[in-house]
């Protein structure tokens, strides 16, 4: 994984790079069963070099928690696109195929049995380019003999809390489903 990290942060394949102050490449655990995919980093994970740090970043915490998952422990955190786009605005189709050449390597490399993915970005950008996250979270995608969960981002909750209730039950279908492949055991703390 660091040999991929040291090539991600060189890397000049569009322009999000120039802009960006560091790569977000991603953490967690590299042996986690779960992987999360977002779409980008925002101010506060340019800044650090982390994906999910700032305000979204605290509340997957709290619902991965919630779950009985640790971020360092049962999780690895990527994004579609490892550098920040300007103003926060969504990534381009270019950039994010520029990008996906490391995601699918980190993926390779972690070898998840579930990927969540938070929100449209996310959702089109690696499995189903026509996705509605409206649509399609809660729902299970068997690619690439992975089961990949769509859901909103956490970002998207932070404005509108009704979205909050969909995404505890996509949680818990993801706690059922890691309990089913994983660990039987596994611990949840509402579910």
């Amino acid at each position: 994984m660091t040999r991929l990290q040291e090539e991600t942060s060189s890397c000049a394949q569009c322009p999000l790079r120039q802009g960006a102050r560091q790569v977000a490449f991603g953490e967690g655990n590299p042996c986690a069963k779960i992987m999360i995919v977002g779409e980008g980093p925002g101010q506060e994970e340019d800044r650090l070099g982390r994906p999910f740090v700032g305000p979204a970043g605290q509340l997957l915490d709290k619902i991965l928690a919630a779950g009985g998952f640790g971020r360092m422990e049962h999780t690895y955190i990527a994004n579609i696109v490892k550098c920040r786009p300007p103003g926060n605005r969504i990534p381009t189709p270019s950039e994010r195929a520029s990008c996906l050449t490391h995601l699918y390597r980190q993926i390779e490399i972690v070898d998840p049995v579930i990927i969540l993915l938070l929100g449209a970005t996310a959702l089109q950008g690696l499995v189903k380019p026509e996705g509605r996250i409206s649509r399609d979270r809660g729902q299970w995608i068997l690619w690439e003999n992975r089961w990949v969960m769509p859901t909103y981002h956490p970002a998207a909750l932070l404005r509108d809390v009704s979205l909050k209730r969909p995404v505890w039950e996509d949680i818990k279908l993801v706690v059922a489903r890691y309990r089913e492949l994983v660990d039987a055991n596994h611990a949840s703390q509402y579910c």
